[in-house]
């Protein structure tokens, strides 16, 4: 048998600093080609004594990869990158050596943590416990830390969620902690669900959290308190009926992996839900929606 590698583009440019807002580009670029993993390094060039950022993002098929490399190539920030080139990476363990530097981190009342270092919460905390895989979905991001907080604003207690694009489900554990009735978590790759599947029995709401394999398009649930959707401005705005179809009258939605330029984009498609929450960290954006009782 060959060896078993991973399809991935090495992308890489001058580093800047932190804060380089290159970086919240390419989170946005690729995430409609659902990548399932980033390694990033650093690198000194032979010919310069420049530090470049070097990123490997992997997909789970050839395709995805090709595709998100072309889109790559096609955008004006892009010229920037001193490297896009598609590659095939052996299995070495990349997947949990790019995560296994992950720690806690907090959003509000919520500490989201790997495994290793779920003793960082305390008693006051409200834990959930992901293992990341080869997923996004730990928290570490900024749009899940924003959904999250958005989360912690209405009343989740005794409450119907659905959150599509449940991912490692972090959003979906995060409303059965906070008290929900019933959580449906909806995605549409069944590696993912895998994934959630694990964290829901790590967390120990099973009996809360019901996962669904299913697309966005031709979701049929009966419809819900809250609903969390944290996708891309794309999918947002393409599926905007479909997402308005599952919020019930009185009921919240939490949208989120927007850019603050794609806001006003968004009003008019989710126009019959009122804005009561916007929130911003990092370049990205979630709001809190509302449909009138």
């Amino acid at each position: 048998m060959g060896e078993l590698t991973f399809p991935a583009i090495e992308i890489a440019w001058p580093r800047r600093g932190d804060g380089d807002p290159i970086v919240d580009l390419l989170y946005a670029a690729l995430d409609d080609f659902q990548p399932i993993a980033l390694e990033p390094r650093l690198e000194a060039p032979s010919s310069t004594l420049d530090l470049h950022e070097i990123w490997r993002v992997f997909f789970r098929s050839s395709s995805q990869r090709d595709h998100a490399a072309t889109a790559l190539r096609a955008q004006q920030f892009t010229r920037r990158l001193t490297r896009i080139v598609a590659i095939e990476v052996p299995d070495d363990g990349w997947a949990r050596r790019s995560q296994e530097n992950l720690r806690a981190v907090r959003a509000g009342r919520i500490v989201v943590a790997p495994p290793w270092d779920a003793s960082a919460t305390s008693t006051e905390d409200l834990s959930v416990v992901i293992d990341p895989s080869t997923g996004f979905g730990t928290g570490h991001h900024e749009t899940t830390r924003l959904c999250l907080m958005l989360l912690q604003q209405v009343r989740v207690a005794g409450r119907d969620v659905i959150d599509v694009g449940t991912g490692s489900g972090v959003l979906a554990i995060a409303a059965a902690t906070l008290g929900a009735a019933r959580v449906t978590a909806v995605d549409n790759d069944p590696e993912a669900l895998r994934n959630a599947r694990e964290n829901v029995a790590r967390n120990q709401c099973e009996d809360v959290v019901d996962l669904l394999e299913a697309d966005l398009g031709s979701l049929s649930l009966p419809s819900a308190d809250i609903v969390t959707a944290n996708l891309t401005a794309a999918v947002l705005e393409r599926f905007a009926q479909p997402l308005l179809g599952l919020v019930r009258s009185g009921g919240t939605l939490v949208i989120s992996g927007v850019g603050p330029h794609d806001v006003e984009a968004l009003a008019k498609p989710f126009a019959e839900l009122s804005i009561e929450e916007t929130l911003h960290e990092g370049g990205w954006t979630a709001q809190r929606l509302q449909r009138p009782a």
